[in-house]
């Protein structure tokens, strides 16, 4: 009798094994920069530069800059999470796992 583990090689195994220890919710970079097109981009742009209509009406941060880029992970989180100013709160909408990943997401946008 054959099981369905059986028709996986040893690589697909591991490498599936892998993907599900990842997690849930967002699970490689580009899953992240998806939800931050959704979300994120209308007021800070594709960017994070806040240079857009909406983000210049609501003085959105420049997500690169010093003054954000210097918060901990927990200080951005806790933004993402309960927002700030006119920036909603975003916590009963994504898991800690994706706000996480934003804030990963961030930290990448200042780099480029």
């Amino acid at each position: 009798m054959q099981t369905i583990f059986s028709r996986f090689t040893p690589a697909v195994f591991l490498v599936s094994l892998i993907i599900l220890a990842l997690p849930a919710g967002v699970r490689t970079q580009s899953d992240a920069a998806k939800v931050f097109k959704t979300n994120c981009s209308l007021c800070h742009g594709p960017d994070g530069s806040g240079d857009t209509p909406t983000g210049k009406a609501l003085k959105a941060k420049d997500l690169r800059s010093d003054e954000v880029q210097k918060q901990s992970d927990a200080e951005l989180a806790a933004i993402i999470s309960k927002g700030r100013g006119k920036m909603p709160a975003f916590g009963a909408k994504f898991s800690p796992d994706v706000i996480n990943s934003l804030v990963a997401y961030i930290r990448q946008i200042a780099k480029k």
